[in-house]
């Protein structure tokens, strides 16, 4: 099979590797479509790497044994191999599984891991199926374009009566607009960039603020009436995103952080905690028992198409990723086959 690879700084190429096969419940997954997420990141620092993607779409080929799964099926690609057994697996958590396959150890090779490949092995529980009506290039954005920040307004409750502060214009921050705005809620967005300020603007987004504003903070109290954002989401994934969401949200609000982020962010327990009483916590990606819900939204909601900008077949990989590093772009969908 044919899959994509970053061989240094900016640099990228499709290589041939042998094809994955099904074993136990393991199904063979032929990849449709495989979202770009932060790969990019590695593509710009040069840091080589053979095992690209977390995403993927497409159609089961191969089953070693009966299971969830049969030939045909249409699925969306759930992220990780968590163990399928524990009580964060069983309850549908299983993004937080902390007894992960090892997957070369399992399989008895590494290939089959990736996404941005023709194919794939993944546990057939982790396989949702796609309804009929709905294309492999929408269902791609159940993952990490509506995903994540999915996740958050659940924690958070966000309903039509609520304002949310969503940092970061990137897929996942556009996602985050896009599910807020279905659930009738009035979005703030935080974005610097151009083109994600006028998208953020396309998709709802009633105030786009600059993050380098002094008077952030500032302008989203006033935005409020003073009071600050009933819930707040930092998809910037950076110390001053998650800063600002914290000083921007109503007394019992909620804060959510979705951006990675490895920098140690100032927590003081009186000012911040104690006499805000605001909820502060983290989502990865939606419960599997959700995954309806997400389907929902991608049937329902007339922002979808707005939410990829760019599709290109995984032989142009190379520009794939410049566009994906130049931030001028929604999210951005490979084509394996192509």
């Amino acid at each position: 099979m044919k899959k994509a690879v970053i061989t240094g700084e900016r640099q990228a190429a499709v290589v041939d590797v042998p094809d994955p096969g099904s074993k136990e419940d393991w199904a063979l997954v032929k990849v449709h479509v495989a979202p770009m997420c932060t790969e990019y990141k590695g593509f710009v620092a040069g840091r080589k790497s053979e095992f690209l993607g977390h995403e993927a779409v497409g159609e089961v080929v191969e089953v070693a044994q009966p299971g969830k799964v049969e030939v045909g099926d249409r699925v969306v690609v759930q992220p990780q191999y968590p163990c399928g057994n524990c009580r964060l697996c069983i309850s549908g958590n299983y993004i937080r599984c902390q007894n992960n396959h090892n997957f070369a150890e399992f399989v008895g090779s590494p290939e089959g891991r990736a996404t941005m490949a023709q194919y794939l092995l993944k546990p057939s529980w982790l396989l949702s199926q796609i309804p009929d009506a709905v294309s492999y290039e929408h269902a791609s954005l159940a993952l990490c374009a509506l995903g994540p920040s999915f996740a958050a307004l659940e924690v958070a409750g966000l309903s039509a009566f609520d304002t949310v502060l969503i940092t970061g214009m990137g897929p996942v921050g556009l996602g985050g607009v896009v599910n807020a705005r279905f659930r009738g809620a009035r979005v703030i967005a935080v974005e610097s960039v151009p083109w994600r300020v006028e998208r953020a603007k396309e998709l709802g987004a009633e105030c786009v603020i600059d993050p380098g504003d002094e008077d952030a903070v500032q302008q989203i109290m006033d935005f409020t009436d003073g009071k600050g954002v009933d819930c707040a989401v930092d998809c910037a994934g950076s110390v001053k995103a998650q800063r600002l969401c914290i000083d921007a949200t109503r007394r019992l609000g909620t804060v959510v952080c979705v951006g990675e982020c490895g920098d140690e962010l100032t927590i003081k327990g009186s000012p911040d905690l104690i006499r805000t009483g605001i909820t502060l916590t983290g989502a990865w990606h939606y419960n599997l028992n959700d995954f309806p819900k997400v389907m929902k939204v991608i049937q329902e909601s007339p922002l979808i198409d707005s939410l990829f900008s760019h599709v290109f077949p995984m032989s142009q990989i190379q520009e794939a990723f410049e566009t994906s590093a130049s931030h001028e772009c929604a999210k951005v969908l490979l084509k394996p086959w192509e």
